[in-house]
């Protein structure tokens, strides 16, 4: 049997269904009464009398059992006939305590509407335990609740309601952690939570909740039937968030980010983070900025904002709102990857500083697959943040959509229950409740590192938007919230009845933050606004700029010294002495040493170790996560080795010299959008971290298509927000199937305008090398996009020399390496990526002359002015386009476009490639090898152009 603690605690209570437990103490009191707590002493003191030692017979716990199966006597309640302790009731009693931690909260009044949040789940009666009413003034032992030691029974289920089924419920029994468990209880059963809502924090909170009320009104007053997606309903959200930076700047937080979508997010954005009237109005007035030079902007209720706070103790702290798209939780994933960053930045005890906070929807928290891959994210050694604070915007509702239509579970918030992570549900009509338990969150998340959820329950005034009826689908609901005083007048009503505050103060505080309003509003009427320019590149991004077409006209300088590459290769290929790494781990090492003296050519995996080196040499940071990006998918990387014999990691790139940049990579969970999103928002926050997420196959990238669409080609255009985050897809067709083979550069090549962002498909890895470095060298961030090679990171033509790297710099455009006689040459076969191998190989094994290859290295933006020097070199060459992929997908479209636009005076770009087709390649190898062969013997005129080799 195992030992119970000695206290008879273990972190949630007695375990109540164990009989033998009671039995120990039982047997422990008999050998010695000071060797049991005070309060099961003085049970079996109280049960005794009359106690005749029975007959030794059976097991142990049997023979001095407490448990005898004998009738008690008539009249002398818990005692047996053989003078054994009846303790089945005081077990009914442990039992009864427990059932109210575990389950309580679906006996709590969370609906501000008065339904029951689980009409199935009821209080049990008193017979369920073993008890009955005749019990409810007995004295019984409490164990861990209460003051530990006997309360009359009545007072005991009186207490349990008040703490665990009032207008607060909480889940914290799934939580296994002892000591989480036990800090959460006691706080919950002392309610202590509410003590720390002083008088003074609740006049702030009425502050507060008069002006979130105050602002809604007015904008419905001003705007009629504008859509600003209002927090009516659910006011008692700002002065919670007061709160929580006021708080979390006397903990030494430095910087909160908040994330959420859009209900009540010009709220937040107007009283939260003091954005400017003037600049909110000009917004619903449609008022352009003549100053912006790029970007067309988005609709206010996706707008960010950021400011700088000083609370009233005269601590700092900084709040940023990210922008977010109607996506709802697309925004989760970014915000715990610019925490992590700024985490990253501050060091050991960064966590402690740095807060995520997500703001979600009931509908959206329970039917998002991204929550629970933002969940997962919280305790991977490569994503943890410390901990964040949600607060669910429950309106019971989604746009039109009931929960008994929107999940299967009694709460939005059930995901949440993977993590062991406490739950609060709260009635948002009690405002000083939500606040207790904003505060019991928040010193949660910073004692423990741990999320912890509020599920605050409230109602949605109006329809989804304000032009929404809501009473076409839900009817009742929406007479319960006609007849709802609301909110501020509930809480109102209260604090003047505790004197916490005067009618004339109210008063007081509602005239001045209209008159404001209204002084904003008359101005940006009259055409004069006075809005504050904020600038997008400042903080970390100080000295950066935007971008412009001439930009991408040439590269930067991206070259690095012939003796930086013998160090970085000596360095690269060292271990530890002692650590045991795998023999072909230990021969990869060997080679690259060989590589970096030149003495044999530099493969893909040496390419890029070098290009990670280099860039923390000069103390730029690189970060890489995927899945299995530690290795690599291909394992051509191995930027971790492992000691074969305890599992130890090394990680070479760690060790350049004493003083260098941070190189950081990880095996990502099992997730595209969650992850791609964390490391954009990481991207976002470490302009000079080389931020990389690296799909296991391109196509994986189809499961993130929210975060590349929503977040990395638009970002810049609608929020000024610039990021320089990279993409690895590794893209080429070697006979693997549809799924393994096309990472869908098509398209990317679709969302690509206004020099959002950049694709390339480099072929040698000094490509690669100068690449990845120009990301960082440049004075401008611009995402980027690779399609990423799989058969030539072990090809012998696709190497490079040493010299390749310390001199040049990337090169767009590529012209053919075996520089062909211009006056031969009559067709140039233009083309991107892995092909040209293929290409190459098959020109000279048929000893062409004839034929010259054009690789494009960087397909967008588009390098019209070295191609054109190309082609007006070779004025009466035929121009083909090969590739790959279908003729459905790949670049051609996007070249024939370019084409047509930069040289229509020539004759029109053929095409060669797959024939159209719904799937992105062959399943069979077969069939891959006869469609590839047809491919470049068509492309180099081995074979003749046919009518479906269209130009169009």
């Amino acid at each position: 049997m195992v030992q119970k603690p000695e206290d008879g605690r273990d972190g949630h209570g007695p375990n109540v269904d164990n009989v033998a437990y009671i039995e120990t103490m039982y047997e422990r009191w008999l050998d010695d009464p000071d060797a049991v707590p005070e309060g099961w002493r003085e049970l079996f003191d109280r049960e005794r009398h009359g106690y005749v030692e029975p007959p030794k017979i059976g097991p142990r716990f049997r023979s001095r059992s407490i448990f005898n199966p004998v009738p008690p006597l008539a009249g002398t309640p818990g005692i047996h006939a053989r003078g054994s302790i009846h303790c089945d009731k005081h077990v009914g009693v442990l039992r009864l305590i427990d059932h109210f931690r575990a389950r309580g909260h679906y006996y709590a009044k969370l609906d501000p509407l008065g339904k029951d949040i689980s009409p199935s789940h009821k209080e049990p009666p008193l017979g369920q335990f073993g008890l009955h009413d005749e019990d409810l003034e007995r004295q019984f032992l409490t164990g861990d609740f209460g003051s530990g030691g006997f309360m009359n029974l009545k007072d005991i289920r009186d207490r349990l309601r008040r703490c665990y089924c009032q207008t607060v419920g909480a889940e914290y029994q799934h939580i296994e952690n002892a000591e989480e468990g036990e800090w959460l209880r006691r706080r919950l059963e002392s309610t202590a939570y509410l003590d720390a809502v002083t008088p003074a924090v609740e006049v702030e909170a009425m502050d507060f909740l008069i002006r979130a009320e105050a602002f809604e009104r007015f904008l419905h007053k001003k705007f009629v039937g504008t859509k600003r997606f209002s927090l009516e309903g659910a006011e008692a959200l700002i002065p919670v968030l007061d709160l929580l930076v006021e708080d979390a700047a006397e903990a030494g937080v430095e910087t909160i980010i908040i994330g959420m979508a859009h209900r009540g997010r010009i709220n937040v954005l107007a009283n939260i983070l003091k954005k400017h009237f003037d600049m909110i109005f000009n917004e619903f007035e449609d008022v352009l900025d003549p100053e912006t030079s790029f970007g067309s902007g988005d609709v206010k209720y996706h707008l960010g904002y950021n400011n700088r706070f000083v609370t009233q103790s005269g601590k700092e702290v900084w709040v940023t709102l990210t922008p977010n798209p109607s996506h709802l939780e697309a925004v989760n994933p970014v915000v715990e990857g610019r925490c992590r960053a700024r985490i990253d930045r501050l060091g050991h005890g960064g966590d402690k500083e740095v807060l995520p906070l997500l703001i979600h929807g009931d509908a959206a928290f329970a039917g998002q697959g991204l929550v629970a891959e933002t969940l997962n994210l919280g305790a991977l050694r490569g994503y943890r943040t410390g901990g964040t604070v949600h607060i669910i915007i429950n309106n019971q509702l989604g746009f039109t959509t009931s929960p008994k239509d929107a999940r299967s579970t009694v709460y939005c918030s059930d995901v949440a229950k993977m993590l062991q992570v406490p739950i609060f549900h709260v009635n948002g009509d009690d405002v000083r409740s939500f606040l207790g338990l904003a505060r019991l969150a928040f010193e949660y998340r910073q004692r423990f590192g741990k999320d912890a959820i509020i599920d605050f329950v409230c109602f949605r005034r109006y329809g989804h938007n304000e032009t929404d009826e809501p009473a076409f689908t839900q009817p009742l609901m929406y007479q319960k919230i006609d007849r709802h005083p609301g909110v501020r007048k509930i809480y109102q009503d209260a604090v003047l009845e505790r004197g916490i505050v005067t009618a004339e103060q109210v008063e007081t505080i509602e005239k001045l933050y209209v008159d404001a309003m209204e002084d904003s509003y008359s101005a940006s009427k009259d055409g004069q606004p006075r809005e504050v320019k904020i600038s997008s590149l400042q903080g970390g991004w100080s000295g950066l700029r935007v971008a412009t077409e001439k930009d991408f006209e040439s590269s930067v300088p991206t070259a690095i010294p012939r003796q930086l590459v013998e160090h970085l290769s000596k360095r690269l290929s060292e271990i530890p002495s002692g650590f045991n790494a795998h023999k072909k781990i230990r021969r990869l090492l060997d080679q690259r040493a060989e590589m970096g003296r030149d003495e044999r050519p530099i493969d893909w995996g040496m390419g890029e170790s070098l290009t990670f080196g280099s860039l923390v040499w000069e103390n730029s940071n690189v970060r890489i996560s995927g899945q299995d990006s530690r290795r690599g998918t291909f394992s051509h990387r191995h930027a971790v080795i492992l000691d074969m014999d305890n599992g130890d990691e090394y990680v070479p790139l760690q060790h350049i010299k004493e003083q260098q940049g941070r190189f950081y990579a990880c095996d990502s969970l099992l997730s595209e959008a969650g992850v791609l999103g964390f490391e954009y928002g990481y991207s976002l926050e470490s302009p000079n971290t080389l931020v990389i997420w690296e799909a296991q196959f391109g196509d994986f990238a189809n499961g993130a298509q929210v975060i590349i669409d929503q977040f990395i080609v638009s970002a810049e255009q609608k929020w000024k927000r610039h990021s320089g985050l990279v993409l690895l897809l590794p893209h080429g067709y070697e006979g693997q199937g549809p799924e393994h083979s096309s990472a869908r550069l098509e398209r990317f090549l679709m969302l690509c305008g206004d020099l959002n962002i950049q694709v390339a498909n480099v072929t040698t890895p000094a490509q690669y090398f100068h690449l990845m470095r120009r990301q960082i060298k440049r004075d401008f961030r611009k995402p980027l996009v690779v399609m990423t090679p799989k058969s030539l990171l072990r090809h012998p033509r696709a190497v490079s020399r040493v010299d390749d790297f310390v001199l040049g710099r990337f090169r767009e455009l590529l012209w053919d390496p075996a520089r062909p006689d211009p006056e031969k040459v009559d067709r140039i076969v233009l083309c991107s990526g892995k092909v040209f191998y293929d290409l190459i190989g098959k020109r000279d094994e048929a000893g062409l002359s004839n034929v010259g290859i054009l690789r494009l290295e960087q397909i967008y933006p588009f390098p019209v002015g070295q191609v054109e020097d190309i082609l007006n070199k070779h004025p009466k060459a035929q121009v083909v386009w090969a590739q790959e992929e279908p003729a459905n997908g790949g670049a051609w479209h996007f070249i024939a476009d370019r084409f047509d636009e930069c040289f229509g005076g020539r004759e029109r770009i053929r095409r060669v490639s797959r024939p159209t087709s719904a799937s992105p390649a062959t399943g069979s190898v077969r069939k891959h090898l006869e469609q590839q062969q047809e491919v470049v013997e068509k492309a180099l005129g081995l074979r003749p152009l046919e009518d479906t080799d269209c130009d169009c």
